[in-house]
């Protein structure tokens, strides 16, 4: 019981720990002038690094523990859970979440792009993140450097371009701040729920969810990360992103 709640606690503290990225960026991204051409680079490193980690820590672990069905289906399953859920939020306000340079011009837009919406479409992106961290400490395991490096570098700019969007529609720092505070601590309560809720499940099931998790990943990296990046970097955003990949790779290896 004691290693349950201990394992609970250090899953909590992980997930918080990345949640102080999105944090930090949202407060940087309020106050700050930084150029969007900066955001996006960031932007799309952080993605290079989350296809890294996804691809070496979360899909291979899976198959190992699970077989490649498993991880098929789980991956499948994901991605298709994700972008339902994208396609709901963004239909209602949430489709340009990452965008620093968006700036209402009407009412319509700004019914499209409302605050709860944006922080409903950010925790959905932030919900794989977050079971993945406490899905790794099921049955031994560990959370791995890569991955708290790779959402950590990932959520920095997700909570700079959103917060620097919000800014440039007149919303209030306060507002702004509380949405990404709330978003943080949602997801390192979600860590630790992964962990004490899902610990006891066969390896197999665990297997799938974190494929699950993964394919989540990578539907949310094309769907929201990248376009974001593309935008302002252009032809230079594949290899800031190629860039990213190498230097998780790289950690991973070191």
């Amino acid at each position: 019981m004691s290693q349950t709640i201990a394992l609970s606690l250090k899953a909590l503290c992980w997930g918080g720990f990345t949640g102080i990225a999105l944090i930090a960026g949202s407060f940087i991204g309020y106050f700050s002038q930084l150029s969007q051409r900066t955001v996006a680079g960031v932007m799309a490193f952080g993605s290079g690094a989350l296809l890294s980690a996804l691809s070496f820590e979360l899909v291979e672990k899976a198959y190992l523990k699970g077989g490649l069905l498993s991880t098929g289906c789980g991956f499948i399953v994901g991605a298709v859970i994700y972008s339902v859920a994208n396609y709901f939020v963004s239909r209602h306000g949430a489709k340009h979440r990452k965008r620093s340079s968006l700036v209402h011009r009407n009412k319509a837009d700004e019914f499209r792009n409302n605050d709860w919406s944006i922080a409903l479409g950010a925790l959905i992106d932030g919900i794989p993140e977050s079971l993945v961290l406490g899905l790794s400490l099921i049955k031994g395991g560990a959370i791995s450097l890569v991955m708290i490096s790779a959402i950590f570098v990932s959520n920095f700019p997700e909570g700079l371009s959103s917060s620097a969007g919000m800014k440039k529609n007149g919303k209030s720092w306060k507002l702004v701040l509380t949405i990404w505070v709330s978003i943080a601590l949602i997801s390192a309560l979600c860590s630790a729920a992964a962990y004490l809720f899902l610990q006891n499940l066969d390896i197999r099931i665990v297997a799938m969810i974190t494929a699950s998790a993964a394919g989540a990943i990578l539907a949310m990296i094309v769907d929201t990360m990248i376009p974001e990046a593309f935008a302002e970097t252009h032809n230079f955003a594949g290899l800031i992103t190629v860039i990213g990949f190498l230097s998780a790779y790289i950690l991973d290896k070191m």
